[in-house]
């Protein structure tokens, strides 16, 4: 059993992770400077992953998968209405992204994208993550009275807007990118009720 001291220092390691992760990618970031921003020393790294940095980057991914599945589901409860929820996760989105100076985009994209193709354990983690954030999506619609296989359809087209407008916002540094998906994701919803 680990001690609350060890539970710490993982956690702080795997936070730092995902944050460098998000914000650089995984081929730019270094085990080095994940301990630096951990403050955690490199062997208590190794300790924890032994696998080095592939198994930390998955650690990292699913951490930043549990992180927005948490940021949807808040927006999703401050509405009952689907689509009007749609527009307060957009809106909370634009909100957190202004706020980190437009570096804290989606934690999973940059090192899914990064990685695809070349580490197997990354991309099943980082489908995974999507795989959840769209079940979320899914079971929001299903609670509103949406039909099952349509909940799943919409659900993608959802998380795909959803990460788009976000990359997009990044890139513009402005926040319409999400505004305008939020206003259309919202009256997409509306259409098939």
């Amino acid at each position: 059993m680990r001690t609350q001291h060890e539970i710490g220092t993982r956690e702080r390691i795997v936070r730092a992770t995902s944050r460098l992760m998000q914000r650089q990618g995984f081929e730019a970031t270094g085990l080095k400077q994940i301990s630096q921003e951990a403050q955690a020393t490199l062997g208590s790294v190794y300790h924890f992953f032994p696998g080095g940095k592939r198994e930390l980057a998955v650690e990292a991914v699913r951490h930043g998968d549990r992180e927005f599945a948490e940021f949807l589901r808040a927006a999703f409860d401050q509405e009952d209405d689907p689509a009007a929820a749609m527009l307060a996760c957009t809106r909370d989105l634009a909100e957190g992204l202004r706020e980190s100076g437009w570096l804290d985009g989606c934690p999973v994209t940059t090192t899914a994208l990064e990685s695809a193709g070349r580490v197997p354990e990354i991309q099943q983690a980082a489908e995974n993550a999507y795989e959840n954030w769209r079940m979320l999506v899914r079971d929001k619609l299903t609670r509103a009275g949406f039909a099952d296989d349509l909940a799943h359809d919409l659900a993608h087209s959802v998380i795909n807007m959803l990460e788009g407008a976000e990359l997009s916002a990044q890139v513009s540094q402005s926040e319409a990118p999400l505004e305008i998906a939020g206003r259309h994701l919202a009256r997409l919803i509306d259409s098939y009720r």
